[in-house]
């Protein structure tokens, strides 16, 4: 889901898009919408309330 609420990839299988596809949307949603939070790593990131984590 973008941050727009709209469907950007559609999969069944979350650990390969998470090894394989995640880097790629998260390029092209990180140009969308810069000022979301884009973790490198989305398993150990924290969820935030705010658009981005203060001091990033």
């Amino acid at each position: 889901m973008s941050p727009a609420r709209r469907p950007v990839q559609v999969t069944q299988d979350l650990a390969s898009f998470r090894n394989t596809t995640y880097a790629e949307v998260k390029k092209d949603l990180k140009g969308r919408y810069p000022k979301h939070y884009w973790p490198e790593n989305p398993l150990i990131a924290e969820a935030t309330a705010r658009a981005k984590p203060r001091g990033t």
